[in-house]
């Protein structure tokens, strides 16, 4: 099974991964997780150009360089587990791409869902969608400290788009998608996460 977690900024996808892997691992079932950009050493090299505050890329060269390294990630690392039967635990997929390439940068998402047939070929058979208010989650995330990457930097109405993006992927695929209010404590958050992946698990049982 192939579960992936998505979210704008600030919401709290870092606390909720770990319960989830947690509830995946019951009863000593393997779990690969993953994050993109990333995931393997190419991607890890791709994630930090993709995130320098010294980039200047355009549009274009920021999808591309994101399903390059998802292409890797997902010939060396996601089909391999799933062909031994592990659970992937993935820290964004190629929904990211629709809602900060496409949502958030304007790129027709014609190219980027041919791009997720090309060089991705496969989606999560789960979907989390941590939802928040930009304001909340930009609130959140700054108050963690540290420089902010080359994403963090953009400005609200990018950060609107992005989740005006999510949110209109979960309605499309209500099947997929799970919608979680990340608005809440942290603590209700994962605890909505945890009961919305074990009615999930239940269900294929």
């Amino acid at each position: 099974m192939f579960v992936s977690l998505e979210g704008g900024e600030g919401a709290g996808k870092s606390t909720v991964i770990a319960a989830l892997h947690a509830v995946l691992a019951e009863g000593g079932r393997e779990v690969v997780a993953t994050r993109e950009p990333g995931g393997t050493p190419e991607g890890e090299a791709i994630r930090e150009l993709l995130l320098s505050p010294g980039q200047h890329l355009v549009p274009e060269a920021e999808l591309l360089l994101m399903f390059a390294a998802r292409a890797q990630l997902v010939r060396r690392v996601i089909r391999p587990a799933l062909a031994r039967g592990a659970a992937v635990l993935a820290d964004r997929f190629t929904d990211a791409s629709f809602a900060y390439q496409g949502g958030g940068r304007g790129l027709d998402t014609g190219h980027i869902a041919e791009l997720e047939r090309w060089a991705a070929g496969l989606r999560p058979d789960l979907t989390f969608l941590l939802d928040v208010g930009v304001a909340q989650g930009l609130a959140r995330a700054r108050s963690r400290g540290g420089e902010p990457d080359r994403i963090e930097r953009e400005r609200e109405d990018f950060f609107e788009r992005v989740r005006a993006a999510y949110l209109a992927r979960a309605r499309a695929e209500p099947e997929r998608f799970r919608v979680i209010d990340a608005s809440q404590p942290a603590e209700a958050v994962r605890e909505a996460a945890v009961a919305a992946l074990r009615a999930w698990l239940a269900q294929r049982a």
